[in-house]
């Protein structure tokens, strides 16, 4: 056995496991003095980069040359900061430290050569040896910076992909001992290696926590040991192990390990059992103990630590999303109609639909977050070339051909299922055949030209028959003639229909699109094979064979009157044929609507602008986060019955009860590191509160919240059981808010994390907080206990 027990939790040592979580720390302001770093720093120790050739380049810096235009083209000095998590770098008139600097764990993709719109544009020039492009996540804009020799460009290219490799095979404890220990070294004010108690206060502030002066006194107290009124060596650890103390962990571990303090194979397995995790046994409480367990000593004597215990709650498999839902999961071989497919409106834009810009860049973000239908405004180009943009609004223009080449060469990245090109007509019969032209020998075996041969003609062929291939959503001939002897576009038929046409963008007369404007090619129209866009007329499947291969485009007012006039037939339509709806045209914003309303009725293709982040966007985000994050979802087994008799306004009794609550014993509902929101104001503390929202069918929609906790956004506890009772669990998404709390004015947006309830873990759970663009938060987090029960 082993020797006492271990009465008490050690420090995690240097040698513990790395569980492949994908996080990193909180914005990291570069130091004041931002003199060269120490390339012997903890954290790239810790990372094994301390004599890597590429990182040390990094940390010395460079001055490279960032283009922006032909004409903006400036040389700024770029360095590494010694956390190896940040970048510093120069402007041309100095600005609140957090604006000198951009996160690793921010960066999507380091691009090398012209590789980006922005260098093939302004940077041609250049040698592409000499280039590359750091792209972000959100809506930051990409960075295209020229190195003054190739040599040094590698050094960059090779570094960052470098510390982003490390960073994802950080475990949650690693990155919050970086989070930590950087703010330790920022609060140093004379860097001499010791904390006076100043600097402790000072410390504190940074953490977003606000405590009084006696008790932060006698914190410090006692670990001064030496009795000097500073702090050094062991007795700063000992501080930053009194401050990460998470005692609602130690209460619930105590409850299940009792007085000796560690978990045997079979408390821990009771624990397990405890959080409803099915088919739990001996053999996967030893396989959790070897994997997160962080003593050498406990881990041969089949034993966990709080230490372990920690780790493992903090890991994937402790967070409230079920880790084998990361995964693809879900059957791949049904029908396109039976699944949710991630969906972009005006994908080129990457701002508003008056005057933002255009850009293929916009393409690649989108395929990035597992977007799978595309939209292409097409609009007659000079040069015989079609353009696209937001017709006759101050929106730029990008090349038809380049859009494709951007399909091409990023559609299948992220995931292998099928990218739909949902394209909007503008064009005449020439650049209609030019488009068709530069689909086929660009796209080459990827584009879908024919029918399969093995296809069933009553349905649609499956995500996983389509793997690696593009649809073309277009009007195919003969095609469906509008009253006017021509037909129109998708949009237009729906503006049209319900008044909603805002101005000359909506309806054109012919001779503004160019010669034959509204015909359709021959050439274009071949290529509409599965997904012919076809005006709405019934919802009722006429007496002829099945059509599954029309798709109908309706707009978020058209889709709403449906879903509340003939509930059940839109959702018995959508069983059978693929249906998009996108926002009206009256959002010039680029604002986006609620995406929840049409999931419900069973809308596969729900277009909604990604470039606007908000609620909106969380949803979508949150219902694709699912199935390896794929872009496809397959639906409840009600919205894919072609007899079902579902409908979403009268879903039936309530059958399933959510509690998020703090349990009788240890009451938890708590968050962790929260970041503070006015970074350049140190005595700014945020005072948050939680707020669960359920997004379902209109009678399950609901959201309740706690109190606020005054000035503590690094450890705040509530006390309160939060519960919802639901009638369509299948469809619901649940949305986790922080707010800070305002007296005076509306509260400021914290984070959030939004998932299924069906991917929804219970027991005592992680939940690790995005930002408003999606970007993580780590160490942020929230802890929590989830109860479902069914009827």
């Amino acid at each position: 056995m082993l020797c006492g027990r271990w009465r008490r939790a050690r420090r995690p040592s240097e040698e513990s496991p790395a569980p492949a979580r994908v996080t990193a720390p909180l914005e990291l302001p570069p130091s004041p003095d931002h003199t060269a770093p120490r390339p012997g720093s903890r954290a790239l120790k810790k990372m094994g980069l301390t004599e890597d050739e590429d990182v040390h380049a990094m940390l010395r810096g460079s001055q490279l040359c960032k283009i922006r235009s032909h004409t903006w083209q400036k040389e700024r000095l770029y360095r590494l900061q010694e956390d190896g998590l940040s970048v510093w770098f120069q402007r041309r008139f100095p600005h609140a430290p957090s604006r000198h600097i951009f996160l690793v764990q921010h960066i999507e993709a380091v691009r090398q050569g012209h590789q980006s719109e922005g260098l093939r544009r302004f940077g041609a020039a250049f040698p592409p040896a000499r280039c590359l492009t750091i792209t972000f996540r959100g809506r930051r804009k990409n960075l295209d910076l020229v190195a003054r020799s190739a040599e040094e460009a590698q050094h960059w290219a090779r570094g960052l992909d470098k510390l982003r490799v490390r960073l994802e095979a950080m475990s949650q404890w690693e990155r919050l001992d970086h989070w930590i220990h950087f703010y330790l070294h920022r609060a140093d004010s004379n860097q001499d290696s010791k904390m006076s108690f100043k600097e402790i206060k000072s410390l504190l502030c940074m953490v977003n926590v606000d405590v009084n002066d006696m008790y932060a006194y006698r914190l410090f107290k006692a670990c001064d040991q030496s009795n000097d009124e500073r702090l050094e060596g062991g007795e700063i650890e000992e501080f930053v192990r009194q401050l990460l103390k998470r005692p609602e962990l130690e209460e619930l571990f105590c409850q299940f390990s009792g007085e000796d303090r560690v978990l045997s194979t079979s408390e821990l397995l009771e624990f397990l059992k405890a959080q409803g995790e099915t088919g739990a046994t001996l053999a996967h409480a030893r396989q959790l103990i070897q994997t997160y367990e962080l003593h050498e000593t406990a881990k041969r004597h089949e034993l966990m630590t709080l230490d372990g215990f920690m780790m493992y709650l903090l890991s994937p498999e402790g967070a409230a999303l079920d880790p084998a839902h990361a995964l693809v999961f879900q059957d791949m071989g049904q029908p396109l109609t039976h699944y949710f497919i991630s969906s972009s409106h005006n994908t080129y834009l990457t701002d508003s639909q008056i005057g933002g810009l255009s850009s293929t860049e916009a393409y690649i973000r989108a395929f990035s977050q597992g977007c799978r239908c595309v939209e292409l405004d097409c609009w007659e180009g000079p040069g015989g070339e079609p353009v696209i943009y937001h017709g006759h609004t101050l929106t730029s223009k990008i090349l038809f051909r380049d859009v494709v080449q951007a399909v091409h060469d990023h559609a299948f990245e992220r995931s292998p299922y099928p990218v739909i090109l949902s394209l909007e007509n503008h064009c005449g019969l020439e650049q209609q055949a030019v488009m068709a032209h530069h689909l086929r020998t660009i796209l080459g075996d990827q584009l879908v030209t024919e029918v399969l041969g093995t296809q069933d003609p009553q349905e649609l062929p499956s995500p996983e028959h389509l793997k690696g291939r593009v649809l073309v959503k277009g009007k195919k001939l003969p095609g469906s003639w509008g009253e006017d002897s021509r037909p129109v576009s998708d949009r237009e038929e729906e503006e049209e229909e319900d008044g909603e046409a805002v101005g000359p963008a909506q309806h054109r007369a012919p001779s503004q699109a160019g010669p034959q404007a509204g015909q359709i090619s021959p050439e274009l129209s071949a290529l509409a094979v599965y997904c012919c866009a076809t005006r709405l007329q019934t919802l009722q499947p006429g007496p002829g064979p099945a059509q599954p291969c029309q798709v109908s485009s309706l707009s978020e007012r058209k889709a709403r009157k449906l879903l509340r006039e003939a509930g059940n037939s839109f959702v018995r339509h959508n069983t059978r044929q693929l249906t998009r709806v996108y926002p009206l045209g009256l959002r010039v914003n680029s604002a986006n609507y609620s995406p929840q309303e049409m999931w419900n009725v069973g809308c596969q293709l729900v277009a909604l602008n990604f470039q606007t982040p908000g609620y909106e966007m969380d949803l979508n985000t949150g219902r694709f986060l699912v199935n390896g994050r794929c872009g496809y979802v397959l639906k409840p087994l009600c919205l894919r019955q072609p007899d079902t008799a579902f409908d979403p306004g009268r879903p039936g009794p309530p059958n399933t009860t959510l509690t998020i609550q703090p349990c009788p014993s240890p009451q938890v509902l708590s968050a962790q590191q929260l970041p503070k929101l006015n970074t350049e104001k140190p005595g700014s503390i945020v005072d948050p509160l939680v707020r669960v929202e359920i997004h379902g069918v209109p009678e399950d929609c609901a959201q309740q919240e706690t109190s606020h906790v005054l000035n503590n956004g690094f450890n705040p506890r509530w006390g309160q059981t939060l519960q919802f009772l639901l009638r369509a669990p299948e469809l619901a998404l649940v949305r986790f808010v922080v707010e800070d709390y305002d007296t005076a004015s509306p509260n400021d947006f914290v984070g959030q994390f939004t998932l299924p309830l069906s991917s929804l873990k219970q027991g005592y759970r992680h939940i690790h907080l995005l930002a408003k663009d999606g970007a993580p938060l780590s160490p942020a987090t929230l802890f929590i206990h989830v109860c479902a029960q069914h009827s």
